[in-house]
């Protein structure tokens, strides 16, 4: 049996609610042969039930705990047998022509390690979730174009930094060149490292905006957990990937954003996400030891200059 050129990722967990939009909107492709993967962190809302009983023709990964999104994400991903592997949340609908585009991007951008996808929110469908993500001299990563009304200001496709992780397609070439997701971030901006990672290969990161897809904009996450995992995360994906040369540049950036979001918290200490935040930021800082030894690993293999690195970074 030939490989199909597309494999889609989706993780789930207690996401039922939205399962059944989604993968109809994957039955509705008009690609042919995509190979369609659920990887199931444990839940507990009757989700292995619908797939095996309404989705048969899809493969249902069970894992026997919450392995977080990367975990459910890599899982699946090494599983994957297309030539190119997408990762889609499970609040996501797909336009019936996603996975064509997303084909035909990769096809037209020989250079491009990873596609991003033109995310609207599904409410407000006129509206843009993200056209790409990017990263800023001050350590911050944000969806460009968030909230804007789409008017087609990003049709004419461009490069950027990073792709969201909730509509990310990968080659399976890159994957294998730099790994797979951090399993260590668990969840929040591991698709933003995974970009860094590609950048600093020399990959780049293209948006496709004919690739749509439509977003319940954290349906299925966010409160103190998401404030736990960005603040420590976020202090993990500077020190695993910015190159030493930008890190001097761009220091006092970097640490007078890191105090705003420490003395914001501390004001608002009393609310349960702020106290998450703070116990997030003093996890990234206490074990930047094993994250330090990731990044003797990345910078000694990576294949492009600091000026080029410093060239994609967001100035604000």
């Amino acid at each position: 049996m030939t490989a199909p050129r597309l494999s889609v990722v989706i993780p789930n967990w207690n996401g039922k609610r939205y399962l059944v939009p989604c993968l109809d909107s994957l039955r509705a492709q008009t690609q042919p042969a995509i190979e369609i993967i659920i990887v199931d962190n444990a839940s507990a809302d009757g989700s292995q039930q619908l797939v095996r009983e309404g989705f048969s023709e899809m493969r249902l990964i069970e894992l026997p705990q919450n392995q977080g999104f990367t975990g459910a994400c890599n899982r699946g991903m090494r599983e994957a047998a297309g030539e190119f592997v997408a990762l889609l949340n499970n609040d996501t609908e797909v336009a019936s022509d996603w996975a064509a585009q997303v084909i035909k991007a990769l096809d037209e951008k020989p250079a491009a390690g990873i596609i991003a996808c033109k995310m609207l929110l599904h409410d407000q469908c006129e509206r843009f979730h993200t056209a790409g993500d990017f990263f800023a001299i001050d350590g911050s990563a944000g969806n460009r174009g968030f909230g804007e009304i789409d008017h087609g200001q990003y049709d004419g496709g461009d490069y950027v930094f990073s792709a969201c992780g909730g509509a990310a397609v990968y080659r399976r070439c890159l994957l294998e060149e730099i790994g797979y997701l951090d399993d260590d971030f668990f969840f929040l901006l591991e698709d933003v490292d995974i970009a860094w990672r590609a950048q600093l290969a020399g990959y780049s990161v293209w948006f496709a905006p004919g690739a749509v897809v439509y977003h319940h904009l954290s349906a299925t996450g966010g409160g103190k957990t998401a404030s736990y995992y960005a603040g420590r995360n976020g202090i993990w994906l500077i020190a695993k990937n910015m190159p030493s040369a930008l890190l001097r540049k761009y220091w006092r950036r970097i640490v007078a954003r890191q105090a705003r979001l420490f003395f914001d918290a501390l004001i608002a200490w009393r609310g349960e996400a702020a106290r998450a935040r703070l116990r997030g930021m003093a996890a990234g800082l206490l074990s930047l030891r094993g994250t330090l030894a990731k990044r003797r690993e990345i910078q000694s293999t990576r294949r492009v200059s600091d000026a080029h690195i410093d060239s994609l970074l967001t100035r604000k």
